[in-house]
């Protein structure tokens, strides 16, 4: 249980660079890391209270006896795995504020993994600092979230369609995340993280395009929880409904997804509301992670995965599940709003701008560092697909088999139907429908 904790400090430090300046100015008396990778841990003085109040912090999240039964790996000292955990507890409080890239990325193993930023100060008779390497989000880690969210998310089921589906030569099967609780894979993430991290007397807030405002409102209602989701002037009528039905609190922030975030941002900040990130957050991650946890249970000789990308939250769990494995992961973007193909392209996040009838779920500017750090290694490739494929994916959808599908829902069976992925002969191909919250009047004028 030690490891895992201690590589999740590591990722949450690699996400967020405002969380180590943050548990300073909150917990001075826990341990602090360097941030250039190259210098040691400096551990402060140790004293009666610091560890009284590191060893409260493990207790409150049933952990301290873990460490307290448990060998520490290769002599570092005890003190500084508590010091590591509570940290992370800590962190986990606040991991949902605001945050920004480090400003140099962490370097690699000799398994091409991220080295930790930190080391541990090396016990007295240790000789050699301990360095810990982890994947930003690991399938421990995914795991735990299915296990959080058991009974809270649905299990969607699978349509297998057989070789020949849609004139390919694969053996293709849609995963019908469609039909998820609040209409998306949103739901997973949104429970994960009001599942995982203390609520505030403020409630939970969120910026949107809609279907993750609707998550989280969703989850937030059946928690019990105040929900401020901040949705910009492009967000669809029917999603905002959705968002408004299940009892959140709906501002609309500004004309782009940009704005609304900013004012989410401000809200957050006034009122110490906790802010539940849509894709650049750990908890997001791992939750719309169990989705690949989940497919692969259902489909366990599935060759490749297609999956339709806006933020890159729900690509960077699936691909963080798969990780190692032989499915290879495929990322979806519209030729319009292609935030992570320009990431890739550029080795590291930059902005983009914004055009497709599948912005309003599609349409970040920016992955992040975080998306970026999780997906370069692990996603095969981006196929590019134009609107005109989204929006007769969206008909198709409908016509063969009355899955009214938003067009980002849309968009991965778009990229077979046009060819902007070819299958091999024979491949096992599963095709994520992961969106339902539909304009019926615009799906209407589509299908005709």
């Amino acid at each position: 249980m030690i490891l895992p904790k201690i590589r999740e400090v590591d990722a949450l430090l690699q996400s967020d660079l405002s969380i180590r300046e943050r548990i300073r100015e909150i917990h001075p008396e826990l341990a602090f890391w360097s941030m250039n990778g190259e210098t040691p841990l400096n551990f402060p003085k140790k004293t009666a209270e610091g560890l009284a109040e590191r060893t409260r912090l493990l207790v409150s999240q049933g952990v301290h006896e873990t460490v307290a039964g448990d060998r520490p790996p290769r002599g570092a000292a005890a003190d500084d795995l508590l010091d590591a955990l509570a940290a992370l507890v800590v962190a986990r409080h606040i991991a949902a504020g605001r945050g920004r890239p480090f400003p140099d990325p962490p370097g690699r193993d000799s398994h091409g993994l991220p080295i930790a930023i930190w080391t541990y100060r090396p016990a007295p008779e240790s000789n050699q600092d301990i360095v810990m390497s982890a994947r930003p989000v690991s399938r421990p880690m995914i795991e735990e979230a299915a296990g959080r969210i058991a009974g809270h998310a649905r299990v969607t089921p699978v349509m297998r369609l057989g070789t020949g589906a849609f004139g390919s030569a694969a053996d293709v099967s849609l995963k019908l995340e469609c039909l998820q609780h609040a209409g998306s894979f949103k739901t997973r993430g949104a429970f994960n993280n009001l599942l995982s991290l203390p609520v505030p007397a403020a409630g939970v807030s969120a910026a949107s395009g809609g279907n993750h405002g609707a998550a989280v409102a969703y989850a937030a209602m059946k928690r019990g929880v105040k929900a401020t989701i901040f949705v910009p002037e492009i967000s669809p009528a029917a999603k905002i409904e959705a968002i408004k039905r299940f009892g959140a609190e709906v501002v609309v922030g500004g004309a782009q997804y940009d704005d609304a975030q900013a004012a989410c941002d401000r809200f957050v900040t006034d009122t110490g509301a906790l802010k539940i990130h849509p894709f650049a957050a750990l908890e997001t991650i791992a939750g719309q992670g169990t989705l690949g946890r989940e497919w692969d249970s259902q489909e366990p000789d599935l060759d490749t995965v297609l999956v339709a990308v806006g933020g890159g939250g729900l690509i960077s769990g699936i691909a963080s599940w798969f990780a190692g494995s032989k499915v290879r992961v495929v990322g979806v973007e519209p030729e319009g709003s292609r935030a992570l193909q320009a990431a890739l392209d550029a080795n590291g996040p930059v902005e983009v701008k914004v055009a497709s009838v599948a912005a309003d779920s599609l349409g970040a500017r920016n992955v992040g560092q975080l998306v970026y750090d999780v997906t370069k290694d692990s996603v095969d490739h981006v196929a590019l697909v134009p609107d005109a494929a989204i929006t007769e994916a969206q008909a198709v959808l409908w016509r063969d088999f009355r899955l009214a599908v938003e067009p980002g829902g849309a968009a991965a069976l778009g990229a077979l139907l046009c060819g902007a992925y070819k299958p091999a002969k024979g491949e096992r191909l599963g095709v994520l429908v992961c969106g339902a919250n539909v304009d019926l009047a615009k799906l209407a004028a589509i299908v005709g």
